[in-house]
């Protein structure tokens, strides 16, 4: 028996190495045409008629081992057309069989793409994400954007459901406005570049370097707890083998090639590529601590020549933008491969603004302020993205560094009457400022499979970022307007002003560690992880102030825009001198700390249910300190110390219907933190003697968070959803009107108010429009809308100097409605010509920008439409071309006064500020080499 036994092991030994040695081979690499036949990773390769199936690995390779004979092998991948091929294995043989996929059809359900692809840029790619996300989430991806002729990442993102731009003030998700919002890049927490705003301006961000933009509209433990309106997640494009380069140019009607003003230092070489911030830097014989001293006139000539306040006349040119992108990927030894990229992208625009800007006098109900405004704006940008990956079967290594500057030169005419002197209606403020922001962001951030199976994971990074931003020299000049290039001023008062902003962020920090199981089996797969991430922000801020002061009274007439040359006779014959008049609170230093650690279960129940849950525990230290304005200037600082845990839970839950359909449901709480410059004791002042002031009584807001939502997949290319949600904030954030005791300088501030319950509903949907007819089989047309009603609580005893008018009213910032659709139509002309155009329509609906106060109705941002058309043409193999034509309908912007003031308004009109964009048209060409 024993004998038998060691027979049968051994003749099945000796059969099973037989079989072995008499199998042959397929193996080969998958590309894709849609970029330029670079590798297709996560590809699918089946043999058809039976079980055999494999994956393409990153690389774009595949393998798979079989008996001789005939077979018929189906390559396929999301979105892209699938191809049959019959193969003849021979026994100890290898038959290499090589394809290029290009874009078609393909059914949601046959394939899962993995997050590591490069194709998730696709638009296929990321709704078949959408489905399997748990997580209500939505992206847009490269691809999309470039066919909607996204230029930047602020303007792709209005494309997704329920959220919209406001011209200078950033995007609103769910009628929620910037606080409400957080931004993360590459997964890691980043501040922003201005004090004004709580995320940094996203159309600074080319789409150049981004592969996906990620919106998350629930909580998940994973993302940073200040979140209310929704996370912004850009990833940072992924190296591919190309070297490109853009060109654009662009015309906007009533800005471009036309007569244009320009500081005498913007009209220069360094001007036009905004390099004009040391120019304009404070003079060094100020010292960096005030003392109010006062230049004598060989000072004053040392310290100011060179910034004068000269304005050049001349015309706008065409905006113009160049870019260049490279990247390259080396394979190396052991399945290891190394790449790189590297980007740059410079553009320029001319803005030109007119029309009314006036403030209500809160005691009277007539103007305070009657002016015309024509601002004359000079723009750029600049950016820069360096990155390098290393990659092995078990490690992946980014290295990612992001650099942004923008800037901005001024000139701003404002023409009429100021406290409420309607008989003096030629009063002339001219401002001339200067801009500039600059942002830095380097990254290190990796993930390394613990096991080789890939169940143990851990990812990590870090992040450390310098911001700045500066006004330097902000100068104003008031007087009296004689004719059209002649003013007629006195010096004294505020008729000679200089101011220097200077906001620094020392640094930023965030890191992030997680680490990752994954259990169960092979069709119920399971993942818990843990982790921690934090950040912490130390920044202040600067601000002073300095004034021409008379010795001798004079009164002059002198031309506007060369007027530097009598203050400076002035100045040399002791009639006008110029002092510091920074007050004690011209320094603000902020610290905040947060920690927080987490965990995220994700699990499977059966066939049809996927549960989401976890936990977030944040521990946040907020400390100020500041002067008061008469404090002395070498006094010691003020403190003021917040220090808070916040336990955050979350549920998120999503039921398949079917293999095409979901329902989804999601619960948490949140926070919200206020913005740098609502929460410094800064006063920000403007020509006009209005101003913006922060609260550092400012509490965070918490936030009780509801969801649901059903989708509908019915093919790659479609999506039918329609969704439900609710909150809850206590202490929600506001900006509101602060009465003053005298007539002018309307004050605007923020304030926490009791309690604002939002709810509303969301439907969107993607549609190929043959299901009317065969002959539209060419178009798809997108709609999303979002409707939402809003609620506010006020009690009027705890509402200090800022006098609300009602118990109730609507949550500023938010609008009850938006719509975003767009119709495309892809055509070919030949082989290679490939044609996409697409119209694009955004609108939105009334919303409070300020909130009103005693018995001032509030200011409301008016309705809002943008009608663009976009033609993206690929040529050839190597020359794209794109045409947009931007803001077809150029309504008016336009801020107004409501109608239920409770006091009497003496003015015919409401409207408090209001001009047009222009119709822009634009032509970029980009080759590939």
């Amino acid at each position: 028996m024993k004998f038998n036994l060691k027979f049968l092991i051994i003749t099945l030994f000796i059969c099973t190495i037989s079989v072995a040695q008499n199998k042959g081979t397929i193996s080969g690499v998958l590309t894709d045409k849609e970029t330029n036949n670079e590798v297709l990773p996560f590809a699918n390769i089946l043999i058809k008629g039976t079980n055999i199936s494999a994956n393409t690995d990153i690389e774009g390779k595949y393998s798979l081992s079989l008996n001789p004979g005939n077979y018929t092998v189906i390559f396929s991948f999301v979105g892209y057309e699938s191809v049959e091929k019959p193969v003849t294995v021979k026994a100890n043989e290898t038959v290499t069989v090589n394809q290029v996929l290009s874009a078609g059809g393909y059914t949601l359900k046959d394939v899962v793409v993995k997050s590591a692809s490069g194709n998730r840029e696709k638009e296929t790619a990321l709704l078949l994400e959408q489905k399997n996300a748990v997580t209500i989430k939505q992206s847009i991806g490269a691809q999309e954007m470039s066919r909607k002729g996204v230029s930047d990442v602020e303007e792709g993102l209005t494309k997704i459901t329920g959220i919209t731009k406001v011209d200078g003030r950033g995007l609103f998700i769910r009628g929620l406005e910037d606080r409400y919002n957080n931004l993360l890049v590459n997964e890691l927490q980043t501040p922003s570049n201005s004090p004004f705003k709580k995320i940094i301006p996203l159309d600074l961000f080319p789409t150049d370097i981004v592969g996906v933009l990620n919106i998350y509209k629930t909580f998940n433990p994973n993302i940073s707890g200040d979140f209310a309106g929704g996370t912004v997640n850009i990833e940072t494009t992924q190296p591919k083998n190309i070297t490109k380069i853009n060109v654009g140019f662009g015309y906007t009607t009533n800005n471009n090639l036309k007569n244009f003003l320009l500081s005498d230092d913007a009209d220069s070489t360094k001007g036009t590529f905004g390099l004009i911030g040391k120019e304009r830097e404070l003079p060094e014989v100020f010292g960096s601590v005030p003392s109010g001293r006062k230049l004598s006139p060989d000072e004053y000539h040392n310290a100011y020549d060179d910034k004068n306040w000269n304005v050049n006349e001349t015309s706008s040119p065409l905006n113009s933008s160049i870019g260049f992108l490279h990247s390259k990927k080396f394979d190396l030894e052991k399945e290891r491969n190394i790449s790189y990229i590297m980007s740059f992208n410079f553009d320029n625009k001319y803005i030109f603004r007119e029309g009314v800007d006036r403030t209500f006098n809160l005691a009277q109900g007539n103007y305070d302020n009657n002016l015309f405004n024509t601002q004359y704006a000079y723009q750029t940008t600049f950016s820069g993205l360096a990155g390098l990956k290393y990659k092995t079967n078990r490690l992946n290594l980014n290295f990612t560094s992001l650099f942004i500057q923008a800037t901005e030169s001024l000139i701003q005419d404002q023409l009429g009457y100021t406290n409420s002197l309607a008989n003096v209606n030629n009063n002339l403020i001219r401002g001339n400022q200067f801009e500039e922001s600059r942002y830095w962001n380097t990254q290190l951030f990796g993930d390394y499979k613990l096991t080789e199976d890939g169940k143990q994971t851990i990812k990590a990074g870090g992040s450390y970022v310098k911001t700045g931003f500066q006004q330097p020299d902000r100068k104003f000049i008031t007087g009296q307007k004689v004719s059209d290039t002649e003013i007629n001023m006195s010096y004294g008062g505020n008729n000679l002003n200089r101011q220097y902003l200077d906001v620094n962020g020392n640094f930023y920090f965030s890191a992030l560690a997680e680490y990752n199981l994954k259990f169960g089996n092979k069709e119920k797969q399971n993942n818990l992880s843990v982790g921690y991430n934090n950040f912490l922000n130390d920044m202040q801020s600067s601000y002073r102030f300095f004034s021409g002061r008379r010795n001798i009274e004079k009164n002059y007439t002198a031309d506007l825009n060369t007027i530097s040359i009598p203050i400076n006779d002035d100045i040399d014959n002791g009639i006008l001198y110029v002092q510091e008049e920074s007050n004690g609170d011209y320094k603000v230093k902020l610290n905040q700390f947060v920690n927080a650690g987490y965990f995220n279960l994700f699990w499977t129940f059966g066939e049809k249910w996927d549960l989401n849950a976890g936990l977030r525990a944040e521990n946040s230290t907020r400390e100020i300190k500041y002067r008061n304005q008469g404090d002395p200037f070498g006094s010691a600082y003020r403190k003021k110390t917040d220090e808070s845990l916040d336990i955050l839970p979350s549920i998120n839950t999503k039921y398949a219907v079917n293999e095409n359909s979901n329902l989804r449901a999601s619960v948490s709480k949140t926070i919200t933190r206020p913005v740098a410059m609502e929460l410094l004791p800064i006063n920000y002042i403007n020509p006009d003697a209005t101003s913006v002031s922060g609260n550092s009584n400012l509490l965070n807001s918490n936030n009780y968070n509801a969801d649901f939502k059903y989708e509908l997949f019915p093919n790659s290319k479609e999506l039918f959803a329609i969704g439900a949600f609710g909150k809850l904030i206590e202490d929600p954030i506001e900006r509101v009107f602060k009465p003053t005791a005298n007539s002018g300088g309307q004050i605007t501030t923020f304030k926490n108010s009791e309690q604002a319950v939002i709810y509303g509903a969301e439907i969107e949907m993607i549609l190929t429009l043959n299901r009317i007819s065969e002959s539209l089989s060419n178009f798809t047309f997108g709609f999303n809308t979002s409707l939402m009603n809003t609620d506010v609580k006020i009690d009027l005893t705890k509402q200090g100097n800022e006098l609300e008018n009602s118990k109730n009213r609507k949550l500023q910032g938010a609008s009850n409605w938006m719509i975003n659709t767009d119709l495309k139509y892809e055509f070919t002309l030949n082989k290679e010509w490939k044609n996409t155009m697409t119209l694009v329509y955004n609108v939105y609906g009334d919303r409070i920008f300020a909130v009103g106060s005693s018995g001032m109705d509030h200011i409301y941002e008016k309705s809002f439409s943008k009608l663009d058309f976009v033609w993206s043409s690929t040529l050839s193999k190597n020359i794209d071309l794109k045409f947009a034509a931007e803001n077809l309908l150029n309504p008016y912007y336009r801020k107004e006064l409501g109608k239920n003031s409770t006091i009497d308004i003496t003015e015919d009109s409401l409207v408090l500020r209001e001009y047009k964009k222009g119709v822009g048209f634009s032509v970029n060409i980009g080759y590939t080499f």
